[in-house]
């Protein structure tokens, strides 16, 4: 049976609903675009595309009438044009989750550059601010946002300043969010992800033992769970951490 037509009856309530998500090129940005494709969502996918072909892959995973255009999340026209060919594709958000983020370079705060920690910043943070202040107009009561956090926002990693700073920053952008959307009841999820096996340790720790990690396919099921709730429930923090600890 086709992975699209395997839904579970939790997940029939997004059949027919718009998700766009940021950072879905690969790790579990995709993975949660995969799972809202097979939950019955149209997703709209953003990501600093490498070339045409990346995107042809792409909608061979998902479909062919994926919509995948290239958006660097921290350059405000460039979020303002993916989010307007939404608009004029779609007419609306039903979904936002803002999961483009980067880890920068492992140094501690004394060798830390400004260059690099701008660049972390404005991915992480600013990011996931220009994204949800441009998918908010297309967004009405009864949508979500899932922001895609990481448990470094409730902790931190030595030798990781600007990461760490920018997921706690996150954090309180998040939790600030949910409590201006409750009255138009839109769900704000925190999205908590521990030890995950995606190609961003490479950047910091080639040699992590990535068989005690969580699969980005785990993240994206437990995103689908939170996102098929009825409309009057929420789950506010998503925290999702290998069964055997912390690495």
């Amino acid at each position: 049976m086709p992975a699209r037509l395997r839904r579970s009856k939790s997940s029939d309530s997004l059949h027919g609903q718009i998700a766009a998500v940021t950072g879905a090129s690969r790790g579990i940005g995709l993975a949660i675009a995969q799972a809202l494709a097979d939950a019955g969502c149209q997703v709209a996918l953003a990501a600093r595309f490498r070339d045409a072909r990346q995107i042809s892959h792409i909608r061979q995973k998902l479909g062919a009438d994926t919509f995948a255009e290239p958006c660097d999340v921290r350059d405000e026209r460039s979020v303002s044009a993916f989010f307007a060919a939404v608009k004029q594709r779609f007419g609306r958000v039903d979904v936002l989750v803002n999961n483009a983020g980067i880890g920068g370079p492992s140094r501690k705060v004394a060798q830390l550059s400004l260059a690099d920690w701008r660049e972390v910043i404005e991915t992480n943070l600013s990011g996931m601010f220009l994204c949800t202040r441009a998918a908010l107009p297309l967004m009405k009561r009864g949508s979500s946002i899932v922001n895609n956090l990481s448990v470094s926002a409730k902790g931190v990693f030595p030798g990781m300043a600007a990461y760490n700073a920018s997921k706690h920053g996150a954090a309180g952008f998040t939790n600030t969010l949910r409590e201006e959307l409750r009255e138009q009841r839109i769900r704000v999820i925190g999205l908590y992800p521990g030890a995950t096996d995606t190609a961003i340790w490479e950047q910091f720790w080639p040699q992590a033992p990535r068989q005690r990690m969580i699969s980005p396919e785990t993240i994206a099921r437990a995103v689908v769970f939170a996102l098929s709730l009825p409309p009057g429930a929420t789950v506010e923090e998503l925290v999702i951490a290998p069964t055997g600890g912390a690495l």
